[in-house]
């Protein structure tokens, strides 16, 4: 089966970001970026079920600014055969992801589609339902285990009350949770067959499709700074804090 995995830029999980100064956004000019954390894992897994022999084709997909290129040779060091930027300088919403990996999955025709749960910069958690719902796809979200059995991939879920497993037919849209597995670290002759690998370069605007903004950000500002905990020494004097102090009783 063929597999497309789309990937995205995001500021480094290490790195401490600021608001700019007119609250517009977050000061991200001079930050580390990475590919985010959840998208490695969603690559870790198509190249663990190619090497399983289940796979025959592993697509790495990104959308944005030429800087995602970065990212995509990493992909592609990672195990993946070849690379698509869909160019674009906008900042796109999670519904307008989704419209533009629809338009490539019908020029694709894979069986499998993986995504990270979320980005760790927006935090959505919507792509990949929205994108299962305009391609039809059976779709098994927050997977924590895959397993491929009799035509048909079996998706354990964590939820609140337990563990979930569903049976999901081809074609199918999977969203990847941190317990899924462990990322690998590239190669160095990895790294140089990666840049030797092929890389297409898509403009948005050859999709053909309206990808208006829908929401506008009002201000962005740092949590306000919380006060310390205190230790108390017995029931009483915390009952009595809670009620004086915190003035919650």
């Amino acid at each position: 089966m063929k597999i497309v995995v789309a990937i995205k830029r995001v500021v480094d999980h290490s790195v401490r970001v600021h608001p700019l100064p007119d609250g517009s956004g977050m000061d991200t000019a001079n930050a580390k970026m990475a590919m985010n954390p959840f998208c490695e894992i969603a690559v870790e897994e198509a190249v663990r079920l190619k090497e399983q022999g289940h796979a025959s084709e592993i697509v790495v997909v990104s959308i944005g600014a030429p800087a995602v290129q970065e990212q995509l040779r990493s992909a592609l060091a990672l195990g993946a055969d070849r690379a698509i930027h869909i160019q674009t300088e906008d900042s796109l919403e999670p519904l307008a992801l989704a419209k533009v990996l629809h338009a490539l999955v019908k020029q694709e025709q894979p069986q499998l589609v993986l995504l990270g749960k979320q980005s760790i910069d927006g935090d959505h958690n919507q792509t990949g339902q929205m994108l299962a719902a305009l391609s039809g796809f059976s779709q098994g979200t927050f997977a924590s285990k895959i397993e491929y059995k009799n035509n048909e991939l079996w998706v354990t879920r964590e939820l609140d009350s337990g563990l979930q497993t569903l049976a999901l037919k081809l074609p199918a849209v999977i969203t990847t949770d941190l317990r899924l597995n462990q990322p690998r670290f590239p190669t160095m002759p990895n790294i140089m067959k990666a840049r030797q690998k092929p890389l297409a370069v898509i403009p948005v605007e050859d999709f053909g499709l309206a990808l208006q903004s829908r929401l506008r950000i009002l201000s962005v500002e740092s949590p306000k700074v919380r006060k310390s905990g205190v230790r108390v020494q017995s029931i009483a004097e915390l009952v009595e804090k809670l009620r004086q102090e915190a003035k919650v009783l």
